[in-house]
């Protein structure tokens, strides 16, 4: 296999263009390619002597995809290297972008032929770029890239910038929307990473705030995904999505209001609740492929932190019995349950049937909860602040005892002399 060794005697962005153009047309023989490759080779010449460097760019990713599947790994990152070094030739911004937007579409165009390495040849190329927004623009081709050539495992890890990424790229909603969502859709290609899937898709939801109708309705079917992905997933038991108007469009839609019914159980409400709804929306479930047993395990778990969230702090095993809908005798393994799920911490009173709870999580984090953590905040502080005067107040008072005790030994040893 032929291998691009530039020297000194040519130019390397010229010899990439006759190499690729070469191989493209090695199969019409030498009387029908070799004017085509003159004229190739022409066109880039006068390219580089003029600083086009957007043309070159565009004549050297053409040539290099029409023989992308014919070169080995090594040859097409040689290639690729060479023409992504175009971008160090340019000082305008704008040509820049243009530049980064023409070499990431065409790397991006063939997701089925040498995925890993297409992706490798988008990082090398962000990595030369400078432009914040050049540099966006490419991440967001690898994205897809990554999720049409099946190898999201190369870029999963780089979703820990995401925030660092957001700094630096500066960009605006719509931006940050479109970079939500495309994360969100590579997560969830893995069904792993359910978790993390559901947090990028709450992000892309939570940028719509006070949009007009038309501008909400964009977001309608994510939304619906979103309500349906935190019902599905077994191990998920508190979200923000409730009063996100991205979501609580669907309360009034007639298509979705359902949706939205059974997302406000899951967060507020018990499983009598979902009882009732599934009995009054017996094909539902089915229709968004949701299984009521593994709906009704859920909503057990949730209507047991519920009961536990009361102020008393003790649940009667009874009052368990009835919410959960289970035997007495299955009280003590749901406990365990949602003890091993980290939703509440308790001990079990076994003699007098009662759980003894010191800590329960919550279902929805909304402005209830933060006025809740408000007023326990401010108890917090005051007690503080009570102790810390209390031992002010004691240390003045024993400071004025020591002083007293002083002055009268003070006094007794003048009266001894």
């Amino acid at each position: 296999m032929t291998t691009i060794v530039p020297t000194s005697e040519e130019d390397p962005f010229l010899a990439v263009v006759r190499f690729t153009s070469q191989l493209a047309w090695a199969d019409a023989g030498p009387e029908a390619a070799e004017p085509e490759i003159t004229r190739l080779c022409r066109e880039a010449e006068e390219s580089i002597v003029k600083e086009k460097w957007l043309e070159l760019s565009t004549l050297m990713v053409t040539s290099a995809e029409l023989v992308s599947s014919k070169i080995s790994e090594k040859d097409l990152e040689c290639t690729y290297t060479i023409i992504c070094s175009i971008v160090k030739k340019v000082t305008s911004p704008e040509e820049v972008l243009e530049i980064v937007k023409a070499i990431a579409s065409k790397v991006a165009q063939q997701p089925s032929d040498k995925a890993s390495l297409r992706l490798k040849i988008l990082f090398n190329l962000y990595n030369l770029v400078d432009h914040p927004y050049a540099r966006f623009q490419v991440y967001m081709k690898a994205l897809t890239l990554a999720v049409d050539g099946k190898v999201t495992e190369y870029i999963v890890s780089s979703f820990k910038k995401v925030d660092n990424f957001l700094k630096e790229w500066n960009i605006d909603i719509k931006d940050q929307r479109e970079l939500f969502l495309a994360i969100a859709n590579v997560l969830k290609e893995n069904k792993s990473l359910v978790n993390e899937s559901l947090k990028f898709l709450t992000k892309y939801l939570a940028t719509f705030s006070n949009e007009d109708t038309q501008v909400l309705d964009e977001a309608k079917e994510e939304a619906v995904r979103a309500v349906i992905e935190f019902v599905k997933a077994s191990t998920i038991f508190q979200c923000d999505l409730l009063d996100l108007p991205a979501v609580a469009q669907l309360e009034k839609d007639a298509k979705y209001a359902p949706v939205y019914q059974l997302l406000k159980i899951f967060l507020t409400q018990r499983l009598n609740a979902y009882t009732e709804f599934q009995n009054a929306n017996p094909e539902f479930l089915q229709s968004y492929g949701l299984a009521d047993e593994d709906c009704v395990s859920k909503m057990r778990l949730l209507s047991l932190v519920d009961l536990a969230s009361d102020e008393s702090g003790k649940i009667p095993y009874a009052s368990i019995k009835d919410a959960l809908q289970v035997n007495e005798e299955d009280v003590e393994l749901w406990i365990v349950k949602a003890i091993t799920a980290k939703l509440i911490d308790c001990k079990m009173d076994q003699m007098n049937q009662v759980v003894i709870v010191s800590r329960s999580s919550e279902r929805e984090f909304g402005t209830k909860q933060w006025q809740s953590l408000r007023t326990k905040l401010a108890t917090w502080k005051d007690n503080i602040s009570n102790i810390i005067t209390t031992i002010e107040s004691n240390k003045v008072t024993e400071e004025g005892s020591q002083a007293s005790s002083s002055s009268a030994a003070a006094i007794q040893g003048l009266s001894v002399r």
